[in-house]
């Protein structure tokens, strides 16, 4: 049903892939001249213009997913996402600032010095000129339905590696397949990135523990076949989903060792972990220690604590 098209991006992930069926475009890619010129390519290879899309689709609201829905959308096509990531679509500029801010005092309170966290929370500024914002013509939630070249999808909503993540479902030549985006890759572990409040003051989202719980869910749904944010599609969803969670699991168990030698703070698992990391892996790095912290502590295994401002971890 769907033709996947691999769009250049300028990110350390590589091309990224959209996907397009009839006049629909799931994840057009990044706002760049080299990915809205293959972009064009492949309308031009189905006798299409811009003008000829009605619909885009969306899974998350990541610059390398979502950066061409404005482009499309002067050209007269809808745009389609969760409510979620429409509200950070529509100002993707002001959203980055928040997550900057939460970010700079956060990680300084995980034991990074305050200029490196400052630093490291500067970095994705360069993401904004692939990043153009634009505004949602639909939202759509878990149970929703759309139809894609007289074809019906069902919309669920999934956690992990994105604020308002959706995947697409369908059945096509007797099988039941899903746009999963960044949600399930193939031969990459999914990063659970860090998210902030959802308001100001609020509590910070436990990312690692839901996304495994969303696994979970997933796993049990029946998929044959995902089509993915990256790379090659996933022809055995359970036993991907499978060894995702295991590789989590044995990271929670690396973590607990790290904090079996003493209280320890978020940036010495990420130490303990990676070894120094360039400032350009640190958010990832920091993810993955917190993310594996928040797992064992609401598991009951650690207890998080403040000690001069800075958080730090002990075994239960």
């Amino acid at each position: 049903m769907f033709t996947r098209v691999s769009i250049p991006t300028p990110f350390q992930v590589g091309a990224v892939n959209a996907y397009v069926a009839g006049r629909t475009v799931v994840d057009p890619g990044p706002d760049s001249e080299e990915a809205w010129s293959r972009l064009l390519e492949t309308l031009e290879a189905r006798e299409l213009t811009p003008a000829d899309v009605s619909q885009v689709l969306v899974t998350h609201p990541h610059p390398d997913h979502f950066g061409l829905a404005a482009r499309l959308r002067s050209e007269g096509a809808r745009v389609i996402a969760s409510p979620d990531a429409a509200g950070i679509m529509h100002d993707f500029a002001t959203r980055l600032k928040y997550e900057q801010s939460y970010f700079s005092d956060f990680f300084e309170r995980c034991g990074i010095s305050r200029e490196t966290a400052e630093a490291v929370t500067q970095l994705p500024e360069a993401f904004l000129a692939y990043a153009q914002s634009v505004a949602t013509d639909r939202e759509v939630t878990a149970g929703d339905t759309l139809t894609v070249d007289d074809e019906r999808l069902t919309v669920d909503s999934v956690a992990g590696h994105a604020v308002g993540e959706l995947i697409f479902s369908y059945d096509w030549d007797g099988r039941r397949e899903a746009i999963v985006g960044d949600n399930v890759l193939g031969d990459i572990t999914p990063n659970p990135f860090l998210q902030p409040p959802e308001d100001r003051g609020g509590q910070r989202p436990r990312v690692l523990p839901a996304f495994n719980e969303s696994l979970r869910w997933l796993r049990e749904q029946g998929h044959d076949r995902f089509l993915t944010g990256h790379r090659e599609p996933v022809e055995s969803p359970t036993e991907r989903i499978d060894a995702i969670l295991a590789e989590h699991d044995q990271r929670s168990e690396e973590v607990t060792d790290i904090v079996s030698e003493g209280a320890t703070t978020p940036a010495d698992v990420m130490t303990a972990l990676f070894g120094d990391l360039p400032a350009t892996e640190y958010f990832s790095g920091m993810s993955e220690a917190i993310g594996h912290l928040d797992v064992l502590e609401a598991q009951g295994r650690v207890e998080k604590r403040e000690s001069g401002g800075v958080f730090v971890y002990e075994l239960q």
